[in-house]
């Protein structure tokens, strides 16, 4: 009798990425501008680079949260986890969401202060030079963070992407209204414009949680790859002889599930059923490797095998 060796079995799905150099990469930056931008607004005595500056301070928790969120949904799963750790991503997204509005309070209070006592900044020139170099820094990090965010499925790093990204805005925004300030003589401008960014950065806050929830609601795949799966089922469908039904999936940070029914014909033998199960599973993986499968098989001609025949 031939014995099945496990330990000699081909992993079916890849181990998932260890992305935590990137969030490494966002820490980097976070200090490098807290650097340039607190020190512009030193120089400069401007409420709106102050603002600036309080971001890249929420830029550097929210990287540290994302590398301790990363290294956590890396573990491979155990016996009270049996799906892995992925959805620690959406906790760092909602971190760095309630971070980002902690960030806007303080820009907006700040903001109304100056704004009712106006004073104008000085050396706005070499402030206004420091500030762009720290955007050039935070922009060029969001670029790479967002592309291999999306890469691997990483919802940390999308989120920690879209924050630099929205760094970026504010300090632009923050960059025309000082240079506004300078031309006009208007001190008047910087608190004005502050206030805008805190708006902006409130926005994207609202954003960053509303993500992460549906996450941990378990939302499908993207429409694209949903169809990407349905188009292999449809490869292996026979109508009245091999069908499937209570099709479902879900994204859970870095990682994609998947679960369905196969209906074939009551007089195959097991090993029938299970050959086409696991080509179909194959030919599924195959064409999105993230995903996990799970696949039941039933009898096509029984009424029971069809009680739970909603796809989703």
């Amino acid at each position: 009798m031939t014995t099945f060796d496990e330990n000699n079995r081909t992993p079916r799905y890849a181990p998932p990425v260890d992305l935590s150099k990137f969030a490494w990469l966002s820490i980097a930056a976070a200090v490098v501008t807290i650097g340039l931008k607190g020190g512009a607004a030193w120089l400069t005595g401007s409420v709106g680079l102050l603002s600036d500056a309080a971001e890249s301070l929420v830029n550097l928790v929210a990287a540290i949260v994302a590398l301790i969120a990363l290294k956590v949904a890396i573990r491979p799963p155990d016996e009270s986890h049996p799906y892995g750790f992925s959805k620690a991503e959406y906790f760092s997204a909602a971190v760095e969401g309630v971070m980002i509005f902690a960030a806007a309070a303080f820009i907006i209070a700040t903001s109304i202060e100056r704004l009712l006592n106006p004073r104008m900044p000085e050396q706005l020139g070499l402030g206004l030079i420091i500030s762009v170099a720290a955007a050039l820094i935070n922009g060029g990090v969001a670029l790479v963070l967002l592309r291999k965010g999306r890469e691997h499925g990483s919802a940390t790093l999308i989120a920690d992407g879209k924050h630099l990204m929205t760094d970026v805005v504010t300090s632009a925004a923050v960059l025309v209204g000082v240079a506004l300030v300078a031309l006009t003589n208007q001190p008047v401008l910087d608190p004005v414009v502050a206030l805008l960014a805190g708006a902006n950065i409130l926005w994207t806050g609202i954003g960053l949680i509303r993500s992460s929830v549906n996450g941990l609601m378990d939302v499908s795949v993207p429409e694209q790859t949903n169809a990407g799966l349905y188009e292999v089922l449809d490869r292996f469908r026979e109508p009245g002889r091999v069908e499937f039904h209570a099709v479902r999936t879900r994204v859970a940070g870095n990682r994609q599930f998947m679960e369905f029914h196969v209906l074939v014909p009551g007089n195959w033998t097991v090993q029938q059923g299970h050959d086409l199960t696991e080509d179909v599973i194959d030919a599924l993986v195959e064409v999105v490797p993230e995903v996990r499968v799970a696949a039941h098989t039933e009898p096509i001609e029984d009424p029971k095998s069809y009680a739970d025949e909603t796809d989703f």
